[in-house]
């Protein structure tokens, strides 16, 4: 996870910039707007990290996860939660063959390239510790033996707002395992025609005509990420950022306390800097400036975020507090 020293070269630019076009060619073909959810989606990828979705229903968010396998040409899984969604249903479980009289394992749908989780937040607690322990270790243990999770692996979990009946709300520290979590927006009038008119005359459904890149290529691009080059001073700046969501930092902010009870850990910090890392590459540089750091603030830090009672009551969006901090702190 540490930061490179800017060691690429301009044909791996230019070889990044090519293999990131063909991927935004998939999604116009399949996504109508949504920029932000599309950059979210690839610097996840690119970061290595998983991505938490949420908005109302009908935001394509499932169109989006299945665009995304299909622009890496991987394998691609849905599990639909529920309340009665068991562990074993999703990393998998051994079978009695009754022929042999052994064990055979089936793997679950977590083994995919992308996975998406549907309403996570609809599954019991012990199924999402199951998932998140995927998310993490990159492996699964069904009956004492260890099966490592494909690679490239990415984890796209999505969660409704609006319903409260028979949900279970993520803990804090299941939500920070998250490398970002974006929220959705409705699209605008002339997209939301743009959708009518594609779904009029079957665009939406045909075959795939842009070239989608292989797995291979999303390693390289993993690689190409892991050695774009970031600064002391930027370094310092992300240091400074989360410490001042802790009330400390170089220039506390009067008041915050009132608003936050828990700031971000050393993995918002972390996230910072590799979400940083994968948005230079999308912008085409070996190199990580100020406004990679702003661009992703509020994807990164939202849910890191822990908000006092007041906040909560007073309806202080957390984007208004990643604001604060970013005003107090001085740009490098």
């Amino acid at each position: 996870m540490a930061a490179g020293h800017g060691s690429i070269s301009t044909q791996d630019l230019d070889r990044a910039s090519h293999l990131l076009k063909r991927v935004g060619q998939v999604f116009d073909q399949r996504v109508v707007g949504q920029d932000a959810l599309r950059t979210a989606l690839v610097s996840s990828l690119l970061a290595g990290g998983h991505i938490l979705l949420e908005s109302v229903p009908g935001l394509a968010k499932t169109t989006a996860a299945q665009t995304l396998a299909a622009a890496v040409d991987g394998s691609f899984h849905r599990i639909q939660c529920t309340p009665d969604l068991m562990p074993n249903d999703i990393v998998g479980t051994q079978i009695f063959n009754y022929a042999t009289g052994e064990f055979t394992t089936q793997l679950g749908p977590v083994h995919a390239n992308v996975v998406l989780l549907d309403e996570i937040n609809r599954s019991s607690a012990k199924t999402q510790s199951a998932m998140l322990e995927a998310m993490q270790e990159k492996q699964t243990s069904i009956g004492g033996e260890n099966f490592s999770l494909p690679d490239p692996f990415m984890v796209l979990a999505t969660q409704n707002p609006i319903e409260e009946e028979g949900t279970y709300v993520l803990p804090e520290a299941q939500m920070d395992r998250f490398l970002m979590k974006e929220v959705l927006t409705y699209p605008t009038p002339p997209q939301e025609l743009e959708i009518l008119q594609r779904i009029a005359t079957g665009q939406m459904t045909q075959p795939l005509t842009a070239q989608p890149i292989s797995l291979d290529d999303v390693r390289f691009l993993r690689g190409l990420v892991d050695d774009v080059y970031v600064d002391d001073s930027i370094k310092r700046y992300v240091v400074d950022l989360i410490n001042t969501t802790r009330l400390s930092g170089p220039r506390p902010i009067p008041g915050l306390d009132r608003h936050v009870r828990v700031g971000a850990s050393p993995r918002g910090g972390i996230a910072l800097m590799r979400v940083g890392q994968a948005l230079a590459i999308l912008a085409g540089r070996a190199y990580v400036i100020p406004d990679d750091i702003k661009a992703v603030r509020y994807s990164v830090l939202r849910h890191r975020l822990v908000r006092t009672f007041d906040a909560l009551a007073n309806n202080v969006p957390p984007e208004q507090l990643v604001d604060a901090v970013f005003d107090a702190v001085p740009t490098p």
